[in-house]
């Protein structure tokens, strides 16, 4: 079944910093004497270098020593951090879809850069009013990747309950999963996220544009497993970045690429990883310059799981699908995974 998209907004935390300011935290923070000469001439070159990132949004407030909070501070700030966040999208795409939250029948949300139980929907359920009988779904571990197979459990509950009104947000708080040590990944990984959300709200019937999300596909790879995903180090999220993930990504976007299916596709809208990870997909996909993404990467660094629709509410800002086209949308992470839908027009409605 199609789920068909009615409105879609994201939002970012006010605090923004630009790379070199970046650095200026690392340089005034206690961490930098705890690391290798050689870590922070890595750390320097990356944030005052041209890496596709111009400027990154943070949520956690005592970024002044982001480093040196406690696993029950980084906690903390998530748990605060995250339902304001997502709540802030989502307010923003019922506005767009003149609706009220009590209105929405279910609640979707996807996140990996913290965990509560009950999770980010109770939170944001609670705040924004839905109603006590609205379903509420939270899917945890999926990594960067999670934003398309949480769009895909919104087309499954419509396929149940056609008539039903759904909201989908992808929420990180990344800056509440920072650490810093000299291993290479953990410090590239420093460089590259930042925070932000994205909500969506999908019904079973066409919304404005008549375009809606289908033929979803999904690949893993759990021999490269630990070439990219989290692991807990002092009781902290340490994130493990391979300096194979762009070809890993590269390869997997090409998989699913080459099952795509026959419809014609007139935009790639991926998932940003970073300047090289995005350099390896579009050598993959010559044929598409992933303008969206790389817009996206440059205002927001990578956001993990809003990436993606945020790069899909930047290429709405400049076309949409038709006749001549659907959008691929594309994502990629921990597991080593990468999930594919289409977005467009459904067959027979162009």
């Amino acid at each position: 079944m199609t789920a068909y998209l009615h409105a879609l907004a994201t939002a970012v935390p006010a605090a923004s910093f630009t790379q070199p300011q970046c650095w200026d935290l690392v340089d005034r923070s206690a961490a930098r004497d705890r690391l290798h000469r050689r870590s922070r001439l890595i750390l320097r070159s990356i944030l005052h270098g041209d890496h596709g990132i111009a400027s990154r949004h943070f949520a956690v407030s005592e970024l002044d020593r982001i480093f040196d909070l406690t696993p029950d501070d980084l906690n903390a700030a998530y748990r605060r951090e995250a339902p304001r966040l997502a709540g802030a999208a989502l307010e923003k795409a019922l506005d767009r879809a003149g609706m009220r939250a009590s209105e929405l029948d279910a609640l979707v949300i996807c996140t990996c850069t913290g965990y509560l139980c009950p999770g980010v929907t109770s939170y944001v359920a609670e705040n924004l009013g839905l109603r006590r009988d609205a379903y509420l779904q939270d899917l945890v571990g999926l990594g960067c990747g999670a934003a398309i197979p949480a769009l895909r459990s919104v087309s499954n509950l419509l396929a149940a309950q056609p008539s039903a009104t759904v909201a989908c947000v992808a929420v990180e708080v990344c800056s509440a999963a920072f650490y810093l040590d000299d291993d290479p990944g953990v410090l590239i990984s420093a460089c590259l996220f930042g925070d932000g959300a994205a909500a969506s709200i999908w019904r079973g019937t066409p919304g404005p544009g008549g375009c809606g999300v289908s033929g979803f596909q999904t690949l893993h790879r759990p021999e490269d497993r630990d070439k990219l995903r989290f692991e807990m180090r002092d009781g902290k999220l340490r994130n493990l970045l391979h300096r194979s993930v762009p070809g890993l990504a590269a390869a997997a976007v090409s998989e699913l690429w080459a099952g795509r299916g026959p419809r014609p596709v007139k935009a790639v809208v991926s998932h940003a990883g970073g300047i090289d990870v995005i350099d390896a997909v579009a050598a993959a996909l010559p044929d598409h310059r992933l303008d969206a993404t790389r817009a996206v990467l440059r205002d927001c660094g990578n956001m993990s799981s809003p990436s993606v629709l945020f790069a899909l509410d930047e290429a709405l800002r400049e076309d949409s699908p038709g006749d001549d086209g659907d959008f691929w949308l594309v994502s990629f992470g921990a597991g080593f995974s990468a999930h594919s839908c289409r977005f467009g027009l459904p067959p027979g409605n162009s």
